[in-house]
């Protein structure tokens, strides 16, 4: 019974999750490739221009997308399990961070990066053109790489 019960809360709490999740609106999500990467550590050379250092334990996945954003499209309010770089290619894509109390905008062109720490955030098309942008998502190993989050977000009222 006990067992019957708990899974009755679980059904109750993934559907209402759902109900209350900020899901993509007008963002079409096409994935160009996942694969896995061995434990690493790499760090750019000491002659380089600039300083780059990253490490994985264990494996992890590297997920690669494009997403298109209509105008006025959204991804929702969402987190990731690690960082995400994203490049925009094409227009202005929007993006909030979910525990930014003040909402600041921080508004990426095409040719500019964003990197997101995985914490929460929401992309928006705020403009009245088409938007597009490549992401690398860092992930578990045949995991999930997107978790919903609330809407609106504490601090922004979309």
């Amino acid at each position: 019974m006990k067992t019957l019960v708990g899974l009755l809360c679980a059904v109750v709490l993934v559907v209402g999750s759902m109900l209350w999740a900020s899901p993509p609106v007008g963002v079409t999500p096409t994935l160009i490739g996942r694969g896995t990467y061995d434990e690493f550590r790499v760090k750019s050379d000491p002659s380089a221009p600039f300083e780059f250092e990253a490490e994985a334990k264990p494996a992890v996945d590297m997920v690669v997308r494009t997403h298109d954003y209509s105008v006025g499209g959204s991804t929702g309010w969402h987190t990731h399990p690690g960082p995400v770089f994203i490049s925009v290619i094409r227009g202005q894509v929007t993006f909030y961070e979910y525990d930014d109390p003040t909402c600041t905008p921080k508004v990426v062109s095409a040719g500019e990066g964003y990197v997101d720490t995985g914490g929460g955030h929401i992309g928006r098309n705020e403009t009245g053109e088409p938007a597009k942008d490549v992401t690398v998502i860092i992930a578990p190993v045949g995991g999930s790489f997107r978790g919903e989050l609330s809407a609106p977000g504490p601090h922004c009222q979309f």
